[in-house]
C-alpha cells in the first residue's frame, strides 16, 4: 500500500488527459489516461503505461498497436466515460468515437489523434510501459486547449500563460551572463 503522503504529493502532478484505444480480431475498447507521454525530442516515440487487468492490455498486445486521442478541455464527458470500464456501460459510446480504417477507436473532435506501433514492452510492478513510435496523425482541434487531470485537483482546462506577455526568462539569463562577463555560447537549443 501507498503511503499517504506519497500519494498526496504524486496527487499535486497533473498531466494531458488522453483516450487510449486498442482493437484487435474485430474488437476494439478504449480507456482513459493520463499516463501517456512523449519520451524522445529526436524521434516521435511515446510511452503509455497500461495495467495489464484492463481490457485493452491483451488487444494492444496481440495486435502490436495503439491510439492515442489527446482530448480537448470540453471533453470532460468523453474522459469521464471512459474512466470507468466499458463493461459497466456495456459499451455504448457511439457518440464518442470514430474509427481508423484498421479499426483503432479514437475521440471524434479531440484535439488531435496518433496511431503507435508498439516495439519494446517493459513490464512494471502493476503496469506495463508500451513503447511504440507515432506512424500516423489526426491533426483536429489544434488551437484548443487540452484537458488536463491530477487525482487531487480533478479534471482541469489548459489555462493562462506562465509567464507576462514580452517577458523572456533566456534573455534575462544571457544578459545576466553578459554582465558577469561570460561569452555567449551561441547556443540557442533550449536543454531538455
Amino acid at each position: 500500500m501507498i503511503d499517504q503522503n506519497i500519494k498526496r504529493s504524486l496527487g499535486q502532478m497533473i498531466k494531458g488527459v488522453q483516450l487510449v484505444g486498442a482493437a484487435h480480431d474485430g474488437v476494439a475498447r478504449a480507456y482513459c489516461s493520463h499516463w501517456v507521454c512523449q519520451v524522445s525530442f529526436e524521434e516521435p516515440i511515446v510511452m503509455a503505461s497500461v495495467s495489464p487487468k484492463h481490457d485493452t492490455h491483451p488487444l494492444i498486445a496481440a495486435s502490436g498497436e495503439f491510439s492515442v486521442s489527446i482530448l480537448a478541455g470540453d471533453q470532460v464527458d468523453v474522459g469521464q466515460y471512459f474512466s470507468y470500464p466499458g463493461r459497466k456501460f456495456h459499451y455504448i459510446v457511439e457518440e464518442y468515437l470514430d474509427f481508423l480504417p484498421n479499426g483503432l477507436p479514437v475521440a471524434r473532435n479531440c484535439v488531435a489523434w496518433l496511431r503507435c506501433e508498439t516495439f519494446e514492452v517493459k513490464p512494471m510492478f502493476d503496469h506495463d510501459l508500451f513503447f511504440a513510435r507515432v506512424v500516423e496523425v489526426g491533426p483536429g482541434r489544434l488551437k484548443d486547449p487540452p484537458l488536463l487531470y491530477s487525482s487531487r485537483l480533478g479534471w482541469r482546462i489548459t489555462g493562462d500563460k506562465a509567464r507576462a506577455p514580452g517577458m523572456s526568462i533566456r534573455d534575462a539569463l544571457l544578459a545576466r551572463l553578459a554582465a558577469a562577463g561570460f561569452d555567449d555560447a551561441g547556443d540557442d537549443e533550449p536543454e531538455e
